[in-house]
């Protein structure tokens, strides 16, 4: 749960993310939903402007579309949406081909939801006999900023599946056990993985239904995770999110623009993957870690204690012995084990990782605590050199470990974008 080591993006994806172009308030309350038109300038910017108007709005008003073909694949540097679907897929099929094709049917449908269209004819108007191609509860809402991300697992790559077993990148490792780690294999692993971050919830729980459906019989879900509240923003002239224990998180990630940032701790090199494992260059890893809080007893702790777990004052999110958030912090003026310290790059040798991170709450635990916490999503150019010192370094020594727990665990091979509409996910790893 490293707040400090992060190295975040806006919407890289597209040149459009950079185009200051979209309604004002006052025009997408009269515009109602002509602001579709204007998805593709829209898409990943912090706030849209119309042209004109001095006045701008949040990009999570226009409920515009981001673009779904790129270099890479959105939902990594593209501006964070307020809503995640996140599902783990265990592939069932022993048919490379019908895996190949099920690949492309899920491209065809995220091109499809991402601009705000039903999957194939639709949900409604066709034969009365057979079960239309979408499901239907999207209909009518916008796009809401939909990105859809897809992972491979290193199991997909085992010996004697699809062939791949020559094709498994040296970075897509599994991960050791971590001290204190508590992990439920019913919430780890998966063959596939599909990330869908929206700003409306119904949007992206319906982008995963759509998913799982059209693999029915081919994938089966092993495991979901719903999220809400960003815990940490890829446009940092936004305010700075709150996770569920009430402190700033995210506060070091940078902007869009700093796209050397990018290449340098977030994107596959084509001098990482040599040989075989070339289909991953433009890619990314993904460690998914889900989190548990044990939020009773982080309420009872006293403020100030609050604050030297974390490093950082609750009000401002000040680092010790500064006064306004993003100050740079002085480590040593921390206390050892405070979790900003030990998570900081300064500390790691540099790792830096960018988080998606979200809050989540399931109900209680049969005990009558609350399930909360967060839902850690980092994206890095190299495992090895990103989440694991970084998750080394915290699972030695910070305090906060009293308080959290890591419950469930994944690593994802995520492949680059889809260049066009002939492209289709893991077109180079198959080929």
């Amino acid at each position: 749960m490293s707040e400090e080591n992060t190295t975040v993006s806006t919407e890289s994806e597209s040149a459009a993310a950079a185009e200051p172009s979209g309604p004002s308030r006052r025009s997408v309350l009269g515009w109602g939903g002509a602001g579709l038109a204007l998805g593709a300038a829209a898409a990943g910017g912090t706030a849209a402007a119309l042209a004109g108007s001095g006045e701008t709005v949040p990009a999570a008003l226009t409920g515009a579309a981001v673009p779904f073909h790129g270099a890479h694949q959105a939902g990594i540097a593209s501006a964070v949406q307020d809503r995640l679907h996140f599902a783990a897929f265990d592939v069932k099929t022993t048919d490379r081909a019908e895996l190949v094709q099920l690949l492309k049917d899920w491209t065809r449908a995220a091109e499809r939801m991402t601009a705000g269209l039903p999957v194939g004819e639709g949900a409604v108007g066709g034969l009365p006999e057979a079960p239309p191609d979408d499901t239907g509860e999207a209909l009518g809402l916008k796009p809401s900023r939909l990105t859809v991300t897809i992972g491979f697992g290193a199991s997909l790559f085992a010996k004697g599946r699809f062939g791949l077993e020559g094709r498994r990148p040296e970075a897509l490792v599994d991960l050791e056990l971590f001290p204190g780690d508590n992990l439920d294999p019913a919430r780890s692993g998966g063959d596939l993985c599909i990330q869908a971050c929206a700003d409306d919830p119904q949007v992206a729980v319906h982008a995963i239904r759509q998913f799982a459906r059209i693999g029915f019989g081919k994938v089966v879900v092993r495991w979901s995770q719903l999220g809400f509240g960003k815990t940490s923003s890829t446009t940092p002239e936004e305010q700075t999110p709150r996770n569920m224990m009430g402190f700033k998180d995210g506060t070091r990630n940078i902007s869009g623009t700093d796209t050397a940032a990018l290449e340098k701790h977030v994107w596959v090199a084509p001098k990482d993957v040599p040989g075989e494992s070339a289909w991953m260059a433009g890619g990314s890893y993904l460690v998914a870690r889900r989190i548990r809080m044990n939020i009773e007893i982080w309420d009872r702790t006293p403020l100030q204690e609050q604050e030297d777990i974390f490093g950082r004052d609750k009000a401002e999110g000040a680092p010790v012995g500064k006064s306004k958030e993003r100050d740079e912090p002085f480590l040593k003026a921390m206390k050892p084990e405070a979790h900003v310290r030990l998570a900081h790059p300064d500390s790691n040798n540099g790792a830096t990782i960018l988080r998606r991170g979200y809050s989540f709450t399931d109900g209680t635990d049969g005990l009558g605590r609350l399930d909360a916490g967060l839902f850690f999503l980092a994206y890095q150019r190299d495992v090895r050199k990103g989440f694991i010192p970084v998750q080394r370094s915290l699972a030695r020594a910070d305090v906060l470990n009293e308080y959290i727990q890591h419950v469930g665990s994944a690593v994802f091979a995520v492949p680059p974008g889809v260049r066009d509409k002939d492209d289709w996910w893991g077109r180079a790893l198959f080929s």
